[in-house]
Formats: structure tokens, C-alpha cells, sequence
């Protein structure tokens, strides 16, 4: 049973008690329950935003995704916890091995700690231009 539907089941209930809505508390329950129903519809429209919000996001992520340009052999992992770390396997001996964001930064070589296969497809490639 959704929220609206709960709310709408309370309201039935209420009407059901012919409850006095001119008393104090028959005027407090009426109130409430009429809070309760636009609340409900609010969580409901919500969810409803949320559903659609995912369902874009879900079709850009499959966009980006298959537009990224990285090399097959490595198996990236992106984190959404900003830690700035990489978690990739290498293709040569497939350990998992975490990179740290500044090592990009710094355009150091990278190398496998387990291994020690130079890891290349790293960094975009500068045009060197002959004198």
C-alpha cells in the first residue's frame, strides 16, 4: 500500500466515524489529515522527479561511458567517494592496483607494485613539433 493510498484509507476511516469536524479535535484531525494527503502527494510527485532524474542519468552514464576513450586493457573502478584515488587492474599480472590522483597531476610513469609493467595510456601524448 503506497502513502497516498494510506492517507486516503484515513481519511475513509474518518469520514466512516462521522467525526464532528466543528469540534476542537474533529477540526484538528480534519487538518491533519489534509496535511497528511498533501505531504503524500508531494513524496509521491518526488519520487516520480527522482524516477525520471535517474532514468537520464542512467542514459548519459551509458553515453559517457561509451565515449570515453580509454584503453580496453584496463579495468577502471570510479569511485564516487572523491578520495582521489584510481582503482584499476593491470593487464599484465590483473592485480588491482590504486593509483593516487597526483601521480596524473605530476606526469609521473607508472609502474605496477606487483609486477613492475610500465602501465602506458595514461596521459594524453604532446605533439612535439620538429625545429
Amino acid at each position: 500500500m503506497t502513502i497516498t493510498e494510506k492517507v486516503a484509507y484515513l481519511k475513509g476511516l474518518m469520514e466512516g466515524l462521522d467525526l464532528d469536524k466543528t469540534t476542537k479535535e474533529g477540526k484538528v484531525l480534519a487538518a491533519m489529515a489534509d496535511i497528511l494527503e498533501d505531504m503524500a502527494l508531494t513524496v509521491a510527485d518526488s519520487c516520480d522527479q527522482i524516477d525520471a532524474i535517474d532514468e537520464d542519468l542512467e542514459t548519459l552514464e551509458e553515453y559517457v561511458y561509451d565515449e570515453l576513450d580509454l584503453d580496453d586493457d584496463y579495468d577502471f573502478d570510479f569511485d564516487d567517494d572523491d578520495s582521489g584515488e584510481y582503482e584499476f587492474e593491470c593487464p599484465n599480472c590483473h592485480e588491482v592496483v590504486f593509483i593516487d590522483e597526483s601521480v596524473f597531476e605530476e606526469g609521473k610513469e607508472i609502474e605496477c607494485p606487483n609486477c613492475g609493467a610500465k602501465l602506458e595510456g595514461f596521459y594524453e601524448e604532446e605533439d612535439e613539433e620538429d625545429d
